[in-house]
């Protein structure tokens, strides 16, 4: 037996080896396909980030159960691994142990402690998948659908197998009477059950008889995934490190708020010297090898474990969009095509199997039955951030669709029909409503006091304490401009200095942008600084989500470097200080009412701001709050992001209604938010739900600020 359990534990271990670093280095290649991104600033930070997230498992435990599930079998698939060096050992001699730590009953308490959590978390990590199938008509709100089930199961059951066989071992090694009950205080009765009638050459056959089983389950895993370099659900035990430590933000932060530049080479494009730029350089992401390399290395660590699909708004309201699907779509294309780029010459490709050479032909974005990623799949991305919020493994996938997206707009010129509305109304009049410039101080004409405009009333911003950015919602659009004066009028009782830019403001760029025309965006920002830089300006603030996020997060790759601030956090610090007082008497409009708040996604998850909006509802006297079930970081989004407010949702259902049916649930009088993009989406859902009889006539949309003045304006 003893023979056996050698040859056949080497055997498969040098197999294993073998194929491991084979698969290792293949990949290695495959990634630096990629082209260049520096990742290296702040690799202090960026250790700590590793070991905040790696050890307290952070962003795991955003679903707390599975969360500490997945840490017990994480680090006892790190701690138990001197349990497999014991085992090779103990092929050899059966009383067999570590040098040094031997039964070291400290060692021997935490490798029990280890091994039971191990197997208990797993059996629960196996139920919960068990749980969630996706079967029958509602398989697709899974979010293990589209997930490779098999490999899944593999994984878990290999894990499974090898906790089993650990826990059977240190029986064995119990009644060959190497340890007392106090080494072994949770298995000695394994031992005492199952082998307290044999022998000791009994015993130790059965030790190499396991040892083997374990060393076989361990190794033939190493086999399997070194056959599949695409298995993310097993090899991000080993890429997550990297993927984590170069992630885009040193300091833990998501890859959200600012979108970066189109890079070339590694660089910013530089579009005040555009007609330098080189006619083959790549604006955007038209082939998988114009991603980065940190692009490959996020598509080769997806643990398909799909919370990024289960939060997608797109996914959710039957669009063909899943972002577990477009980054495992795009890891499979990656790998399919690899062996094409990596050939040295032409005849080497020409020799390539006709699978290979069929995947270099295919179009990375097109047709579902033709290309990588489906085109409807790309354009009904809302850049909401749920994904990247949610992934426990810190995939950038808002990144990906929108470099794709500029791809397909500028050298392509290819985009949904209705885009072309938006992209002529801010090339030629600064807004994307194409409404005249003259116009942008309209809602400032019935307030009962004037507001100050840069180069009329005031000089510079220096005479004042804000800039307040109306944006073109705010200045256009009818609902916005009640938001517009709320403000205004609020600032103007708490004694706050303000002015605006009236027609010297255009819009920041930001639907350009996130539409993937990114020439546009430039020409918009580039005007933008200008008239910053020309009028002084320091501290904005902003009633926008989308204005607020491209002004406080963008503008500085233009050299312009703003204090931002949302109107939620500059009133709720205002209300702190006692420069606003809401009061409200018998007769308030508030009294009784129910508020509840929809989570912005650009102030929300896109730039943390939370708490402001919540604090003033909260101290609203007479009204009572409630929390919408999706809330806050997991909140789900309205619909109008990523330019899609521009574009007609023309697969599956409305996304506004769905979130609108949700905050009708919560038995609210009025439905607060902080962005006027939200404001006209709720509301539109809203009409439609009264019209239809779902929702009741009385419930209202309004700005967050529009309810506090109502309640302060009453004793000012």
């Amino acid at each position: 037996m003893q023979i056996l359990a050698i040859v056949v534990s080497l055997a498969i271990a040098l197999v294993g080896i073998a194929l491991f670093g084979r698969t290792i280095g293949h990949m290695v290649s495959v990634i630096k396909l990629g082209q260049p991104a520096s990742r290296t600033d702040n690799p202090g930070q960026r250790t700590v980030t590793l070991a905040k997230e790696s050890l307290l498992h952070t962003r795991m435990l955003q679903w707390s159960h599975i969360g500490v599930l997945h840490w017990f079998v994480a680090f006892g698939f790190i701690g138990l691994f001197l349990s497999l060096v014991t085992a090779f050992g103990q092929l050899f001699d059966a009383h067999w142990v570590l040098p040094v730590i031997g039964h070291w009953f400290v060692f021997e308490w935490v490798s029990e402690f280890l091994t039971w959590t191990g197997l208990i978390s797993i059996i629960g990590l196996i139920a919960i998948r068990l749980r969630n199938l996706p079967k029958g008509e509602k398989a697709r709100y899974s979010r293990f659908f589209g997930s490779r089930a098999w490999q899944a199961y593999y994984v878990e059951y290999t894990i499974l197998g090898v906790l089993v066989c650990i826990l059977l071992l240190r029986g064995l090694e119990y009644e060959l009477g190497e340890a007392s009950k106090f080494h072994f205080p949770t298995t000695f009765f394994i031992g005492d059950a199952l082998f307290g009638g044999l022998g000791e050459h009994g015993l130790e056959n059965a030790i190499y008889l396991v040892a083997m089983i374990k060393i076989l389950i361990s190794f033939a895993w190493m086999i399997t995934i070194s056959l599949n370099a695409t298995m993310g659900v097993a090899w991000h035990r080993f890429t997550a490190w990297p993927n984590i430590w170069f992630k885009r933000k040193a300091d833990g932060g998501t890859a959200l708020g600012a979108l970066q530049p189109i890079m070339i080479k590694g660089e910013p494009i530089d579009f005040e010297n555009i007609e330098e730029l080189d006619e083959d350089a790549a604006l955007g992401v038209g082939k998988v090898e114009d991603f980065t390399w940190k692009g490959l290395l996020d598509f080769t660590t997806c643990t398909e474990c799909g919370r990024c699909q289960s939060q997608c708004p797109a996914w959710n309201t039957d669009k063909p969009l899943s972002p577990k699907l477009v980054v495992m779509n795009l890891r499979e294309h990656a790998y399919a095509k690899a062996p094409y780029l990596l050939a040295s010459s032409d005849d080497e490709r020409k020799s390539l199997p006709e699978l290979v050479l069929a995947e270099q032909e295919r179009p990375l974005v097109g047709s579902a039955d033709v290309a990588v990623i489906d085109e409807d799949a790309l354009w009904a991305c809302t850049s909401c951030g749920a994904c990247v919020q949610q992934c426990p493994v810190d995939i950038e996938h808002v990144d990906a669709i929108m470099d794709m997206r500029r791809y397909q707009v500028l050298i392509e010129s290819s985009f949904p029909s209705e885009l072309n509305g938006l992209f002529k109304g801010l090339e030629n009049k600064g807004n994307p409503w194409n409404m005249n410039p003259s116009g942008r101080m309209d809602w400032a004409k019935d307030l009962p006091f004037e507001v100050k405009q840069v180069g009329s009333d005031v000089e510079t911003l220096a005479e004042v304490e804000y800039l307040f950015w109306v944006g073109c919602a705010g200045a256009f659009e009818d609902r916005a401009k009640k938001t517009t004066q709320a403000v205004a009028e609020l600032l103007n009782i708490a004694g706050v200095s303000f002015a605006v830019l009236g027609d010297g403001e255009t819009c920041t760029g930001d639907p350009a942008r996130r539409a993937g025309n990114e020439f546009v965006f430039q020409q918009l920002a580039m005007q933008n600084a200008e008239v910053f830089k020309e009028t002084g300006a320091k501290k904005v603030v902003s009633t926008c989500a989308h204005c607020f996020n491209t002004l406080k997060n963008e503008y500085s790759q233009l050299g312009v470097e703003l204090d931002v601030i949302h109107h939620t956090q500059l009133l709720n610090r205002l209300v702190r200080e006692g420069k606003l007082t809401p009061v409200a008497p018998a007769d308030s409009a508030l009294n009784g009412q129910k508020i509840t708040y929809h989570d912005p996604c650009y102030l929300g998850r896109h730039n943390q701001v939370y708490d402001a909006p919540r604090e003033l509802l909260e101290v609203i006297p007479g009204a009572e709050f409630a929390e919408m079930p999706r809330n806050q970081t997991k909140s789900f989004c309205c619909g109008a992001g990523g330019a899609r407010m521009w574009m007609e949702e023309k697969i599956g259902t409305r996304i506004n209604l769905n979130r609108t049916d949700e905050a009708v649930a919560t038995g609210a009088d009025k439905i607060a938010t902080g962005c006027p993009f939200c404001r006209v989406m709720l509301s539109d859902g809203l009409t439609a739900k009264q019209a239809d009889g779902s929702a009741r006539e009385s419930v209202e949309v309004a700005d967050v600020a529009q309810l506090l003045l109502t309640s302060v304006k009453r004793t000012s």
